[in-house]
């Protein structure tokens, strides 16, 4: 169906059918719950906090688990969950650069061979830097943006340079 039809169709229903249908879809579909339970109770501090948690879990792993997974993944998820509610670009960019900080400092600790885990952070680091330009916020993260750089440079990254090259250009 496409989106023209569903309007058609929602416009032939009346307020009370419309209704019905929106709580149906609401008890049958746990994203539509979630949707509307953030909606009306936008608890991002907690999303947040939850959020952090997870990908710091994947690195420090606490309980049953003893090594880490180190899985971009996890972190991937959340913040295209947190677009999807809606999220303030803040908190969805504090999560983006807590993901490569909790990264940064595990591989200070913990010599990392694989070349996939650099690329893997550079490919984190360079999407959130977009997402900095496109919703109108990099100058309030570019501190944390400049203490990673120092960091990657710090720890000789083998891919510095990739990161350099983002730098030089946020910063033209």
């Amino acid at each position: 169906m496409s989106k023209r039809d569903l309007k058609k169709y929602l416009g032939e229903l009346d307020r009370e059918q419309l209704q019905e249908q929106l709580l149906e879809l609401y008890d049958k579909f746990s994203p539509v719950k979630e949707y509307y339970d953030f909606v009306f109770n936008p608890k991002e501090d907690k999303l947040l906090l939850e959020a952090k948690l997870k990908i710091s879990n994947e690195y420090f792993p606490t309980g049953k688990t003893k090594r880490a997974k180190m899985r971009r993944s996890v972190a991937q998820k959340y913040i295209k969950h947190f677009i999807t509610l809606g999220v303030d670009s803040f908190v969805i960019a504090d999560v983006m650069l807590y993901t490569i900080e909790i990264a940064q400092t595990f591989s200070a600790e913990t010599p990392i061979k694989q070349d996939a885990f650099y690329k893997s952070m550079f490919n984190s680091f360079e999407q959130a830097v977009q997402f900095l330009i496109a919703n109108g916020i990099l100058s309030e993260f570019k501190s944390r943006i400049t203490a990673i750089f120092e960091e990657i440079t710090e720890q000789k990254w083998k891919n510095k340079n990739d990161f350099l090259k983002i730098i030089e250009r946020i910063n033209e």
